[in-house]
């Protein structure tokens, strides 16, 4: 809904009748990913796409008819010889769409265009029922105590955003359509040394936000690192409780310094970021994880730390260094660790 927020919004404020269309599920070569839209009009006019134009034309006529008759439809559009430039893939592929009024979404609009223009991590649930449109939920992960969404819906829901992953699940046995719109992954780095420069430079080049944290203001300012998104000069066990870690959020260690590094990680750790690593050797790992069971910590929490920090790619410079904790990132993002 992201891409064709503005347009959508200009429409519904103009009283226009509309459809939306997203593709729901993907098979093969599929020219447009999971969640893409395209909202239409009673009079023709759309916003966003569902293909590369392969079957835009059929789906306008579908939206025209959930426009006309308040109904929503499953459509699938493959490859067959005789339909291929007609309305099929010419890509190979098969998608999945479900077309609906724009009725179904009045009531969570609002809240839904607060949300993504505020880079609120949260979910739209749509039930893909036979028998027609049903009411979507909107869900605010930063507000599920008062969500009314079942745990288990919430859980599946935070495990979608953390990958950035939309797709249908089953819920009570029935199919429903999870669209996420996650927050921008945060990148949080505790230390303002040497390795911090590359390390907040290769974030920004992959679209993180990124935050630098320590109580020296001569280690962490903007003079030293003029492309930190946010530096705070605090404690750490201070700053992290106020950052939100949720599963947007990557902590990183970097100091050395017990009296930084060990009440960051007891902040950190218990916290639901997706990702906690900690520079420095093997030896420095154990002596660390020692302290931190010696305060209380257990071992199941400890166990969710990246120690040492980054995949073994070999690299000595501050830069090589900050390279293999993004990939470390990366392939943990991707669900390939």
């Amino acid at each position: 809904m992201k891409d064709v927020l503005q347009q959508t919004q200009t429409w519904h404020d103009a009283g226009q009748a509309m459809a939306v269309a997203t593709v729901v599920d993907t098979w093969g070569s599929a020219p447009r990913p999971v969640g893409s839209k395209l909202v239409a009009t009673a009079d023709g006019r759309f916003a966003g796409s569902v293909s590369a134009g392969c079957v835009e034309g059929a789906v306008l006529e579908q939206c025209e008819k959930a426009i006309r008759t308040g109904q929503a439809a499953l459509l699938t559009y493959g490859v067959a010889d005789e339909e291929a430039w007609e309305v099929g893939l010419a890509c190979g592929g098969t998608i999945r769409v479900w077309v609906e009024p724009f009725s179904v979404w009045q009531p969570i609009f609002p809240a839904l265009a607060e949300g993504l223009h505020a880079n609120r991590s949260l979910a739209v649930v749509s039930p893909l029922r036979d028998s027609g449109p049903s009411p979507k939920q909107l869900i605010l992960l930063a507000d599920t105590d008062e969500a009314e969404a079942a745990p288990s819906l919430v859980d599946a829901v935070r495990t979608m955003v953390a990958r950035d992953r939309s797709g249908v699940i089953a819920v009570d046995g029935e199919p429903v359509f999870v669209e996420v719109h996650p927050s921008p992954p945060r990148l949080i780095i505790v230390g303002g040394v040497n390795i911090a420069e590359p390390l907040i430079d290769l974030a920004r080049a992959l679209s993180f936000e990124t935050v630098l944290v320590d109580p020296r203001q001569a280690f962490a300012s903007h003079e030293r690192f003029p492309n930190a998104g946010r530096i705070i000069n605090g404690w750490p066990d201070e700053v992290l409780p106020d950052l939100a870690l949720d599963e947007r959020a990557y902590v990183v260690v970097l100091t050395h310094d017990p009296k930084i590094d060990d009440p960051a990680l007891q902040a950190a750790l218990p916290s639901r970021a997706a990702y906690v690593g900690a520079l420095g050797s093997r030896r420095t790992a154990q002596k660390r994880r020692d302290r931190l069971v010696a305060a209380g910590m257990s071992e199941e929490t400890l166990n969710r730390l990246h120690a040492p920090i980054g995949l073994p790619l070999g690299g000595q410079s501050t830069g090589e260094i900050a390279l293999s904790i993004l990939a470390e990132i990366v392939q943990l993002r991707n669900n390939r660790g």
